[in-house]
């Protein structure tokens, strides 16, 4: 297939391609599975998990794969035909129409940068103890002490992404393709390591070392929300089909790296919680309440070999907020180039030295600063703002495919697999119909599970205050509504390719009317 030929799609979106296509398969899937990152995930969220849930919260794991393996599934066939710079936006738009695109990629976009902000402060559960010097702000025995500390952290960082960016998708590939690969290697070494040393036997995982009391003796209730914490990882599959303009071959690329990203991730981060819950010598420590699985590591296998993994955690970390951040940047230069954001001319601007936007790689980084200084002395409140950005992605990603359902349903998407497979596409045939129904469903269910307005989650500590407990419906509904709002009256009269990236015969192209 000649090079002219990836850009073919771009025309039924209106668009010329202005970005490099330089990234191949290891990339683009590096992409999808960094952004998911399971070290980052199951070791940060791990001490969640594991207070509400016990070692059984480990079932968790397999049912949130299952269901996000439908999402990713009804994505993968979406990326095959469409591999374009934000995905959910643009998937969104041409399958619901201008309006609905906008509020996916809104809700996606806000969502990305709370998250580089939110995934960031992982640092602080790391770096210090790797070594103590790490702790800038005290010695870390005091909540304030280790959140100050951690937002500086978390602003390094930042920063380094915002660079890396900056300077073009070339280098972020490089770096983010060594940083997976040293978490994979990291990965499986760890699940030998924990096998090694376990202690219980695999039925752990039907313990619920007695969760449900806390909930009035129902399991289910506890288990609800000791779920979450798996349903905080298995995201961000997406940003595979994100870099879609600049990857090689992106049809037959994009697809596989999707689901090869999530599946990986369900295997290799199901061994790790399953060894690590195994290895675990006693479920009463409180520090399992405190650092979950990082204390595990600690424990079981000496401080030594414990601080070495450590390291690989770190650098998983960075790559996972590296990707988070190159994924934000493709979602609002895509909404700009359309002038679907204010200043758009300036934010879809691609820089002719790096063949990159920076004006985004800048901005974004500068908000996820922001919201972590904004928030410097009230740690609890931002622990909330990021369990909604979860809520805002589970959206984004309902915006996708109740359009792709309806679309299906009218009759309006339908390739016959030998079809696709003669053109070197993914296609699910004729099961595309009930995988994209349980994927609508897996969505709904979810997002009502991760919205609902429970004191453990949203106001777990004193001092209590009801908006904080109902900030998910609050939340939720400013974004949504204010968000919309400011587009309706005032954006969407502007909206339009921008002629600096407009396909040659635009007048032939439908950029706002849903899937014909």
């Amino acid at each position: 297939m000649s090079a002219p030929n990836y850009d073919a799609e771009l025309n039924e979106f209106g668009y010329t391609n202005k970005l490099k296509r330089s990234l191949g398969g290891f990339s683009t899937f590096a992409a999808g599975i960094s952004y998911i990152s399971v070290l980052t995930g199951t070791f940060q969220l791990s001490y969640f998990g594991l207070s509400f849930g016990g070692p059984a919260y480990w079932w968790s794991w397999p049912i949130v794969f299952v269901g996000q393996l439908l999402v990713a599934l009804s994505f993968a066939e979406l990326a095959s035909r469409y591999p374009i710079a934000g995905s959910i936006y643009n998937w969104a738009k041409k399958l619901g129409g201008q309006h609905v695109g906008w509020l996916a990629g809104w809700m996606m976009l806000l969502a990305s940068i709370v998250s580089i902000s939110a995934t960031a402060l992982a640092y602080q559960n790391t770096l210090p103890q790797i070594w103590s010097g790490f702790q800038f702000v005290g010695d870390g025995s005091t909540s304030t002490e280790q959140a100050v500390n951690g937002i500086m952290l978390a602003l390094v960082l930042i920063l380094f992404t915002t660079m890396v960016n900056a300077f073009g998708v070339k280098l972020m590939a490089r770096i983010n393709s060594a940083g997976v690969f040293i978490e994979l290697v990291a990965a499986v070494l760890l699940i030998v390591a924990l096998a090694l040393v376990v202690v219980n036997p695999p039925t752990v995982v039907f313990d619920t070392n007695g969760t449900e009391s806390a909930f009035g003796g129902n399991y289910l209730s506890a288990f609800l929300v000791a779920g979450i914490a798996s349903s905080y990882v298995m995201y961000g599959f997406d940003t595979a089909a994100s870099l879609g303009e600049e990857s090689i071959d992106p049809h037959r690329n994009a697809p596989k790296a999707i689901l090869r990203a999530l599946i990986a991730s369900f295997i290799l981060g199901g061994l790790i919680i399953l060894l690590g819950l195994m290895a675990t010598k006693d479920f009463s420590a409180p520090q399992l309440a405190e650092s979950g699985l990082q204390f595990v590591l600690n424990d079981a296998l000496g401080p030594l070999v414990g601080r070495l993994f450590l390291l690989s955690i770190f650098v998983a970390i960075t790559v996972c907020v590296l990707a988070v951040h190159t994924a934000a940047i493709r979602i609002a230069f895509a909404m700009a180039r359309d002038n679907a954001l204010p200043a758009g001319s300036l934010l879809a601007r691609v820089s002719p030295r790096f063949q990159t936007p920076i004006v985004p790689a800048v901005v974004i980084g500068v908000l996820a600063v922001a919201l972590l200084v904004v928030n410097v002395g009230q740690p609890q409140i931002f622990t909330a703002v990021t369990s909604l950005a979860i809520i805002l992605i589970y959206i984004s990603y309902l915006l996708v495919t109740v359009p792709m359902l309806v679309a299906r349903l009218r009759g309006k998407w339908s390739v016959p697999r030998d079809e696709a497979k003669r053109q070197g596409r993914f296609s699910l045939g004729k099961l595309g119909l009930p995988i994209n129904v349980l994927a609508v469903l897996w969505g709904v269910g979810m997002t009502i599970n991760l919205a609902w307005p429970r004191r453990e989650v949203y106001n777990a500590e004193p001092p209590y205050h009801w908006y904080l407990q109902y900030s998910s419906v609050l939340f939720v509904g400013v974004a949504a509504v204010g968000g919309f709002a400011y587009y309706w009256f005032v954006q969407r009269h502007k909206v339009g390719v921008l002629s600096d990236h407009a396909a040659q015969s635009t007048s032939d192209n439908d950029t706002t009317s849903p899937v014909a």
